[in-house]
């Protein structure tokens, strides 16, 4: 099993149209082989020293793929490609960790 975390930062006051999209594709990603989780989450206020943000600019995306081979066909699915068209105009840019368990 791998975790993916993805952090897409978007341009200003498009937080709201983005999250719509991707709710469209949420169930698209999860039906898909090898998918275990996947969820957009977005920063929580707290009083906790180390937090970085929050910002109401950036989207969190947690994934669980059973393996890196699920992970290259979830990129090349039909539907992601629908998805970074929809969604090019919000999009500043993605970081992505992959990691696995220890």
């Amino acid at each position: 099993m791998i975790h993916v975390i993805a952090t897409i930062t978007l341009n200003p006051g498009v937080r709201t149209p983005f999250l719509e999209v991707f709710r469209w594709l949420t169930p698209l990603v999860r039906a898909e082989a090898g998918c275990i989780e996947y969820q957009a989450t977005v920063d929580v206020l707290t009083t906790i020293g180390v937090q970085d943000g929050p910002y109401d600019h950036v989207v969190t995306v947690v994934e669980k793929w059973e393996s890196v081979e699920a992970l290259y066909a979830h990129s090349a699915a039909s539907h992601m490609t629908e998805y970074r068209a929809k969604v090019k105009d919000f999009v500043v840019g993605v970081k992505l960790v992959v990691s696995e368990p220890v």
